[in-house]
């Protein structure tokens, strides 16, 4: 193990995109580990990600987006310590990628780079080729605003899950909140703690999320997580707080 960068992506049932998403993620510049948490998959995606050369670790039934990215950090940290018994160097950065990526994970180079260069200790993704999606942005509405609230900055898609950060910034963060609130309130902790943020604009694109019954089901939970990690973090409305490291 010779890179700085290990890449983790949690994913359930990803398997007709999962071994493109690690091909991808394999060629990023610094990567020597790609670990996929599959959170209780009900179909390959386990195998077909060892197969394209990930290490794999499953859970036996789903825990949800923010428990699979905590054991793929575990993971790697694991791998640190047998890769070189004894012997404790510096900590890999974490990139973090959805499993639905595809070929465009290759592409996810530029989030990497201020993060190596100890330029950012979190870079957020903006996708530069928007899939149009379902929904009406209630969720998106809510997250950005409860940011905003709490920091004073508004990220243009805070709740995209394609993030690198250093390990010391993930560590802080933790633990993690719950499912769908994690995203939103990395960027709210990170802040908060000095920690600097920064958007990075790249060509990647997922899955675009529908109008079905399993698609409104899918907001309902991810509003219910987001409105609960802004519960135990809300600053009163018309509070404004400097904070070094505030983009």
């Amino acid at each position: 193990m010779k890179g700085d960068v290990a890449v983790v992506i949690p994913a359930k049932n990803e398997s007709d995109r999962i071994q493109e998403t690690v091909a991808g993620a394999s060629g990023l510049p610094g990567v020597d580990l790609v670990v996929v948490v599959d959170d209780g998959s009900t179909d390959n995606t386990a195998g077909l990600a060892g197969d394209a050369g990930a290490t794999v670790v499953q859970h036996s039934r789903s825990r949800g987006k923010a428990a699979a990215m905590e054991t793929g950090a575990d993971t790697v940290r694991l791998a640190e310590t047998t890769a070189t018994p004894g012997t404790v160097g510096p900590a890999r950065h974490l990139l973090f990628l959805d499993g639905d990526l595809g070929a465009t994970a290759a592409e996810a180079g530029p989030l990497i780079e201020p993060v190596r260069a100890g330029e950012a200790d979190m870079t957020i993704a903006v996708f530069t080729d928007r899939v149009r999606q379902g929904g009406l942005g209630f969720v998106v509405g809510l997250s950005g605003a409860g940011i905003e609230r709490a920091t004073g900055w508004r990220p243009a898609q805070p709740l995209n899950g394609q993030r690198c950060l250093t390990r010391a910034a993930f560590e802080l963060a933790r633990p993690l909140a719950a499912g769908f609130g994690v995203e939103t309130a990395l960027t709210i902790d990170l802040l908060n703690l000095g920690m600097r943020v920064t958007e990075v604009e790249v060509p990647l694109a997922h899955r675009a999320t529908g109008n079905d019954w399993h698609s409104q089901v899918h907001r309902a939970r991810q509003f219910a997580d987001v409105a609960r990690a802004l519960a135990v973090r809300a600053i009163p409305i018309g509070t404004r707080l400097r904070r070094p490291g505030r983009p």
